[in-house]
């Protein structure tokens, strides 16, 4: 049995130039072959959080972040599990341990280094608390790795009594040495190796400091230090071609203790101050997506193909989309939305196995504000609602597999989720960018006409479920399926809205298509 998927223009679709006219159909099979992605690791969404902003995320046994754990619980009434959470990032390696410290942080912005976190970070005992706040929430831990030398060391070893106490009984998932110590002898944040450090320096450090924090874990909380439960994501490069090889640093005997259960690498579409970088050209692009994960795609292939990673899968332990944080009117808005829907699917399509949004307070990528501050909101922002189409997309645990479907147009992408090897969803995602604030009020939104040839199977209606907003520059206004996520409504808890048209339902024709229209800058899911 065959699905296959034909593009087609409505009245009202772009020029040929944008989501033009029709083309060939699409053939997929309607269970899942080769072509789709391994099964998802669950939970597949999932966010890392920077390590200086944690606690205001988490808040504490005494100010407990409800609205955080709502977004999270959200999330995982929809694809069964809350997302992993990984707590990291660049400050972990700034972070220092002073156990006289009475608040969780004390940190130093240094504008030089970044506007954006503190380059000087101390944490005292209490910045443990916040691993307590969210129930049944699995955590990665960041040690630091950048502070080498007995200071480095000796603060990652008074840190080990307080988490591993903290992440006992269930709450540990797994442990991460570093952040993007391939960009150790090259950042603008601050060099802390020399120019001659190598892939086989690194390694020997990563193997001594695990090693010195399994010893002292063994003395703290020994059934976390077992080998059941002593494991670790690594090497949490920046990207594929910095001053480090991913492909060299295994082979210098990164996993030589057989404690690395997944291969995290990063990943950012772009940079917030590059020239060139535009809603329309860099993230409503399903191009620009595609290239950007083929640099993974390609590496975990070649890292197979050498059995250096045989049985390790692939995810991304740290990603969004413009580094430095976000550019405001891009990585903001609704357009960013659309386009985390198609990055994460399309790296759920590849065999990237888990992707961890990367966040922090007033970061302008991030998926919510956890906290009132003098530069930003507390709220809900609009990725937020991508990462609830992507749950959405993956309802079912690890039994989904996900598979691109090609278009022609690199405005356009489209998804099918598998579950249980069976056809349970299709993902449609126009990106040809609209901007309401420049359009004619008056006049009609312009859309694209999808069709499917959906398997003879199925005779019954499918459900409609959209995404939509006034537009990709929308940074409010926007409804999955007409329920609201916002905090100002009822604490970031979904609320149905009754302005919005919910219940749609498609049919397919005697020959088994569907069609499907979509306006510009929306998304939309067909249930079978």
């Amino acid at each position: 049995m065959w699905l296959s998927l034909l593009l087609v223009a409505a009245a009202a679709a772009a020029p040929s130039s944008s989501n033009g006219g029709a083309t060939s159909a699409v053939a997929v099979k309607s269970t899942a072959s080769e072509e789709a992605g391994a099964p998802v690791l669950s939970p597949f969404v999932s966010f890392s959080i920077e390590f200086a902003f944690f606690p205001d995320f988490a808040g504490n046994l005494s100010y407990p972040n409800r609205f955080s754990n709502q977004l999270l619980d959200n999330l995982a009434e929809i694809q069964g599990k809350k997302p992993l959470i990984r707590v990291g990032g660049n400050t972990q390696d700034y972070a220092l341990f002073d156990p006289t410290l009475k608040t969780a942080t004390n940190g130093t912005v240094i504008p030089s280094r970044s506007p954006d976190y503190p380059y000087i970070l101390y944490i005292g005992p209490s910045y443990f608390e916040s691993y307590l706040t969210w129930p049944s929430t699995k955590f990665i831990h960041g040690f630091n790795l950048g502070k080498n030398g007995s200071e480095g060391l000796d603060s990652v070893l008074g840190t080990v009594p307080h988490v591993c106490k903290a992440l006992e009984g269930g709450k540990l998932a797994y442990w991460e040495l570093g952040n993007e110590p391939d960009l150790f002898k090259t950042s603008s944040q601050g060099i802390v190796r020399p120019s001659d450090w190598t892939e086989n320096d690194y390694v020997n450090e990563w193997l001594s400091r695990t090693r010195a924090i399994r010893r002292a874990m063994a003395k703290s909380c020994p059934e976390l230090a077992g080998d059941a439960k002593y494991k670790y994501i690594a090497p949490s490069f920046a990207g594929i071609k910095n001053s480090l090889d991913p492909i060299k640093t295994w082979q210098a005997g990164l996993d030589t203790d057989d404690n690395i259960v997944l291969n995290s690498e990063h990943n950012y579409i772009g940079g917030a101050t590059q020239p060139g970088v535009t809603l329309a050209h860099t993230l409503m692009n399903h191009t620009s997506t595609v290239a950007s994960v083929s640099n993974h795609v390609n590496l975990a292939r070649t890292l197979s193909s050498k059995n250096l990673t045989t049985g390790i899968p692939y995810i991304l332990g740290e990603t969004n989309s413009l580094y430095n944080q976000g550019a405001p009117g891009l990585s903001n808005a609704f357009g960013a939305a659309l386009w985390g829907i198609d990055f994460n699917l399309y790296c759920a399509s590849q065999s990237i196995r888990r992707t961890h949004m990367h966040q922090g307070s007033d970061y302008r990528y991030a998926s919510w504000q956890p906290v009132q501050t003098d530069k930003t909101t507390l709220g809900t922002k609009a990725p937020y609602y991508g990462n609830i189409f992507v749950a959405e997309m993956v309802r079912g645990g690890d039994n989904v597999r996900v598979l691109n479907l090609p278009l022609p147009e690199e405005t356009s992408a489209a998804y099918a989720a598998y579950v249980s090897d069976k056809l349970a969803r299709i993902a449609v995602i126009n990106l040809v960018e609209y901007n309401y604030t420049e359009m004619d009020p008056t006049a009609e939104r312009p859309s694209a006409r999808y069709a499917f040839q959906v398997p003879l199977t199925t005779t019954e209606p499918l459900s409609v479920q959209r995404l939509l907003a006034n537009g990709s520059n929308a940074i409010t206004g926007i409804t999955w399926d007409g329920w609201s996520y916002n905090y100002e409504l009822d604490g970031g808890k979904p609320v149905r809205l009754d302005n919005v048209t919910v219940g749609e339902t498609v049919s397919p024709n005697k020959e088994g298509v569907v069609v499907i229209e979509v306006p510009y800058s929306s998304a939309v899911i067909l249930s079978v």
